[in-house]
């Protein structure tokens, strides 16, 4: 299969991080931050030189994810000024995606409300009525731009976003008929803090075409503490999870490209320590058998 990683999770040195990916065999970059930016917020000049430095050392590029609409809530509306600037920077994003190969862009949803339907009651009572419908009318000239510009759209599961589970992420494309231009960005730990079961549930919702792109990390949630924990990739909640979930992706013929999410560190800060006591379970995982 086809693996990755988010860069910046080595180092937001570029040139430092795709020597760490030669150093273990990974192809595929992911951009989130390179250098002092965020994607979207670079020169025409870092545009080119990322390009030539990725071309240059055989790296394409699975994504580039920048936190479109993160940090939003029920309260915008489609043209507001928040949303506004956010659809600005998508614009850009998508200008350096068609720059430097990238057949993905991400986008986030906004601010989670925790209770969205209800029954017997608790629809009066419970429900943060409106929310969820706030919430399509935002994200779609979002995906009128992408089908106008020939890209497509990944939104990731988060943890505090309104999408945050294989089931969101699904009724949200079907919602918006969307399934040409949006997939999912399936991020299964984040979805451990809604308790969506990764394998085999969240994995069985987005069959049928709607898996676009795939982060991976290893987590230990306790929602009543409101403590999340990063673990060692395999000691976590997800550790007896990776190897069938796995297997289903292979079985499936799963074409995207599966980006390791280096945000463990050992204790000490050191992420990069992190990441080399993680990429070798993760390569053994995912990939080619």
């Amino acid at each position: 299969m086809k693996l990755g990683v988010i860069c910046d999770g080595i180092s937001r040195d570029l040139p430092y991080a795709i020597d760490i990916m030669d150093e273990y065999d990974l192809t595929y970059a992911e951009l989130q931050y390179v250098g002092a930016h965020e994607v979207g917020d670079h020169s025409a000049v870092e545009i080119a030189e990322i390009d030539r430095l990725l071309r240059d050392r055989g790296k394409p590029v699975s994504c580039l994810s920048r936190h479109i609409f993160a940090g939003m809530t029920s309260d915008n509306r489609p043209g507001d000024p928040l949303h506004s600037q956010h659809m600005d920077a998508l614009k850009r994003v998508i200008e350096m995606a068609q720059i430097v190969g990238s057949p993905l862009v991400r986008i986030m949803t906004q601010r989670k409300e925790q209770i969205l339907w209800g029954r017997h009651g608790a629809e009066q009572w419970n429900v943060a009525r409106g929310a969820w419908d706030s919430m399509a009318p935002m994200i779609a000239p979002a995906v009128d731009l992408a089908r106008a510009e020939g890209v497509s759209l990944v939104v990731e599961t988060g943890n505090g976003t309104m999408v945050n589970s294989a089931y969101t992420a699904r009724r949200l494309i079907d919602e918006l008929d969307a399934g040409d231009a949006l997939k999912v960005l399936w991020d299964p730990a984040n979805a451990c803090w809604c308790h969506e079961l990764a394998y085999p549930d969240g994995y069985e919702t987005l069959r049928g075409g709607y898996l676009g792109h795939v982060h991976i990390k290893d987590v230990w949630v306790d929602t009543p503490r409101a403590m999340l924990e990063i673990r060692e990739m395999g000691k976590g909640q997800l550790g007896p999870l990776f190897a069938p979930m796995a297997d289903a992706l292979r079985g499936d013929g799963y074409a995207g490209v599966i980006s390791f999410e280096s945000v463990y560190h050992p204790g000490n800060g050191d992420f990069e320590a992190g990441f080399r006591a993680c990429i070798e379970t993760f390569k053994a995982l995912f990939g080619d058998r």
